[in-house]
């Protein structure tokens, strides 16, 4: 029976192969049909499966299904966030005096789009780079009394690496409560893993969505891109740092890379905690709750304070709200918007906002890395910054250190701060958090820091795109068309 199966296989071989290859292309087509809410990101799909059939299948099984279950998300979410008391009596329903009527419907916008409201009574403060942001990690932990939950993409095995993770275990072991979340791709950035560390010295720790393969894959897909640390539940930091020792000077020296952190204090930290327990629920099965985790937000709050709002998003049910929120605030603009990203690859919708936007008088400044750390995003950007300089936006090439930064600014009004870069991956393929901050001081602080960065910057111009080599700009442009991927 055996050989005549062995025989059959090796006759008939070639059609077994053409058979699977055609069932596989065509169930992996519809899948792709029926599944991508994106046009361009279902024929793309397509067309690699249909011209590469078995290949395409399999590269579409690893890279293009959606597994997190969006009932599966929801339902834990809703099961996370029953029991804890309203901070509806903190809910901002009229922004005052202190903005201007143009700004004010960002506030409806923000409530139509997101699950959170926006919230009174809070501090935010700019922290600049690790030499400002791991100290302040290390400070407000060594403080913490009930619980500390870390949430980061990356957290390396490196001198401030090991600090941080030393800081968790001693809290661990005075009684605190201790959970780490980290992303399944991130934490393989560095060997050994600093999860070994925290583990073995009885540190709960999850890792995010891991992969099917263990390696690194700098594209994966549905990461969680989110970095936030809240103590007592009331005590956060959040923004775009990872921790890496790169991004102190003790350890790199004039090779320092930058970033901007935040620390808040007020009701905000509580949905921060909020979103932190839904991740580690959906990581692990496990519920955190009482106060313990969650202190009740109307003893946080310090009064009128500032107005924030934690936005969430990712490839799940809040798929599309970044950008929303960025469409809103380009389409109120009156009159100068900042944006600093590293990462800037806007999708055509954003593309066409940022152009009407600047035809409209309003002065639009984008600030993008001169050196960039990922070769092929950089080389995908210059791709496409004619699209924006043709419509008059003004992009500027920062020189020095490479910055990590993603900052924005409307009207010195108006800020939206966090882990999101202007790119598919953020906007689309990655679980992302930021926050949208009406507040004309912080407005004013971070456009003084983009300004820096602009006064030490080469402005991109369609004279300097055009004289590159032809092999340069045709080289770009193929890199560009793989873009929602980078």
């Amino acid at each position: 029976m055996i050989d005549e199966i062995g025989q059959l296989l090796e006759r008939y071989w070639p059609h077994i192969v053409l058979l699977v290859s055609i069932v596989a292309s065509v169930a992996t087509a519809i899948h792709a049909a029926m599944t991508k809410q994106d046009v361009r990101a279902a024929i793309g799909w397509v067309a690699v499966v249909i011209f590469s059939p078995l290949l395409g299948a399999t590269f579409y099984l690893f890279a293009g299904i959606n597994r997190v279950r969006r009932e599966r998300v929801t339902q834990q979410r809703r099961l996370a966030e029953q029991g804890y008391e309203s901070v509806a009596s903190l809910e901002v329903k009229h922004l005052g005096d202190g903005f201007d009527e143009h700004i004010k419907p960002l506030r409806r916008l923000g409530n139509e789009i997101n699950s959170n409201v926006l919230l009174r009574g809070n501090q935010i403060q700019v922290l600049s780079g690790g030499d400002q942001t791991y100290p302040a990690m290390l400070e407000i932990i060594a403080a913490a009394q009930t619980s500390i939950a870390l949430q980061t993409y990356i957290f390396d095995h490196d001198g401030i690496g090991i600090r941080i993770a030393q800081a968790l275990i001693d809290a661990q072991q005075r009684g605190v409560k201790v959970r780490v979340l980290i992303d399944a791709v991130g934490a393989k950035y560095s060997r050994p893993p600093i999860t070994r560390m925290l583990q073995e010295s009885g540190v709960k720790v999850g890792l995010f969505l891991p992969t099917a393969i263990g390696i690194r894959l700098v594209y994966a897909n549905m990461r969680s891109h989110r970095k936030l640390l809240v103590v007592d539940g009331q005590h956060a930091l959040t923004g775009g740092m990872n921790i890496r020792e790169g991004f102190m000077r003790e350890f790199a020296g004039d090779d320092v890379a930058v970033d901007t952190h935040f620390r808040v204090n007020g009701p905000v930290a509580r949905h921060l905690m909020e979103s932190f327990a839904h991740d580690w629920e959906f990581t692990t099965g496990e519920r955190l709750e009482g106060e313990a985790w969650f202190s009740p937000a109307e003893a946080a709050s310090t009064g009128e304070g500032v107005p924030i709002r934690v936005v969430l998003s990712g490839p799940d049910r809040a798929i599309g709200r970044n950008q929303s929120m960025l469409l809103g605030a380009l389409s109120v603009a009156r009159h100068h918007v900042r944006i600093q990203s590293p990462y800037f690859l806007p999708e055509p919708v954003l593309i066409g906002a940022l152009v009407t936007a600047a035809r409209r008088g309003v002065r639009v400044d984008v600030v993008i890395p001169a050196n960039n750390n990922l070769k092929l995003v950089s080389a995908a950007m210059e791709a496409q910054l004619d699209l924006m300089l043709h419509g008059g936006v003004h992009v500027w090439r920062a020189h020095g250190s490479f910055d990590h930064s993603k900052l924005m600014t409307v009207d010195d009004q108006w800020c939206y701060v966090g882990s999101s870069n202007v790119d598919p991956r953020s906007q689309r393929l990655n679980f992302e958090l930021d926050l949208e901050v009406f507040d004309r001081t912080l407005a004013r602080d971070i456009a003084a820091v983009i300004d820096s960065k602009i006064h030490n910057a080469r402005r991109a111009t369609l004279a300097e795109l055009a004289n590159r080599p032809f092999w340069v700009r045709l080289r770009n442009r193929f890199i560009w068309l793989a873009s929602p991927l980078l």
